[in-house]
């Protein structure tokens, strides 16, 4: 039996199947035809801060922001997702990688999620970042954008 290729989803896109935003229903579509997909500690960060800010301007209130971050664990514990933890060396790498891709401006964040995914040995990327798509690119991983 053949396995899925092992999709990193970064939180840019990832963000799409708990917030209704513009493609959210194609990122919906992809995660159930493509699961379950891989995530890292950086996204559950990441989700966090994104929710609140959420709450912050308005967009959603206290109470959705709570059941969006339930649900998201939820879907962790479940298995639909997989949580990679950070993996030993995260600085070195990135450190490594934002010298081996120069020429790209990633940010941080992006750096990051650009390390653990050639760590873990993901097979594509899901992004809606145009950086972050042209970075694994470079690393020769299949990009999905979003």
């Amino acid at each position: 039996m053949a396995m899925n290729p092992l999709v990193y989803f970064d939180t840019s896109a990832f963000a799409k199947w708990y917030l209704r935003e513009a493609r959210s229903d194609e990122v919906e579509a992809y995660i159930r035809a493509n699961g379950p997909v891989a995530i890292s500690d950086l996204t559950v960060v990441e989700m966090r801060s994104l929710l609140a800010r959420h709450r912050r301007e308005k967009n959603i209130d206290i109470g959705l922001e709570g059941q969006v971050f339930a649900t998201f664990q939820e879907d962790i514990r479940q298995g639909f997702l997989v949580c990679h933890p950070f993996p030993t060396g995260l600085a070195l790498a990135t450190t490594n990688l934002l010298t081996l891709l120069q020429d790209i401006p990633l940010r941080t964040l992006d750096a990051l999620h650009l390390a653990i995914a050639a760590e873990i040995r993901a097979d594509t990327i899901a992004t809606a970042d145009r950086v972050m798509a042209q970075g694994a690119t470079a690393l020769h991983i299949k990009v999905e954008q979003f």
